[in-house]
């Protein structure tokens, strides 16, 4: 049975998969680790999705507001076993229909050139890319996203 579960940032569920995402984004940019991960940061996160596949937490969301028409997705993390089964399409989903009911207009992410699947997800669900916004906008790994909601 697969089940999406709006929470927050206390979620121990939601906890345990950026753990995860932190782990591996740490192999992946490695110099850059310490830079990006200062803006990852989930205390205050009052958005999240986990997704569940038979009760078992297997990926991960959240947005946060970016500006008062915009939202930020963040957090965006599918254990590998289960990559490829467009979980990460429907959290994505999800958190847009979550910022359309609060009356977002928009959506902004940053991904980095050393997530390919990443930028493939977002490319696949309307995403654009965009000029890199701050504080990325001197990160030469940086890919900014942008779509209308």
């Amino acid at each position: 049975m697969e089940q999406l579960k709006r929470t927050t940032s206390t979620d121990s569920n939601f906890k345990s998969m950026v753990t995860l995402l932190d782990a591996d984004l740490a192999e992946r940019d490695g110099d850059d680790n310490a830079f990006y991960a200062q803006f990852n940061g989930i205390v205050h996160l009052k958005y999240c999705v986990v997704y569940y596949i038979d009760n078992l937490p297997v990926g991960c969301g959240a947005f946060k507001p970016f500006n008062e028409t915009t939202i930020e997705v963040k957090r965006m993390f599918i254990l590998p076993s289960h990559r490829g089964k467009s979980i990460a399409s429907k959290v994505l989903n999800e958190l847009e229909l979550w910022a359309k009911e609060l009356n977002y207009y928009s959506s902004v992410l940053e991904t980095g050139l050393r997530q390919p699947e990443a930028i493939a997800l977002y490319k696949k669900n309307g995403y654009t890319i965009i000029p890199n916004y701050p504080p990325y906008e001197k990160m030469e790994n940086s890919v900014c996203f942008n779509k209308l909601l």
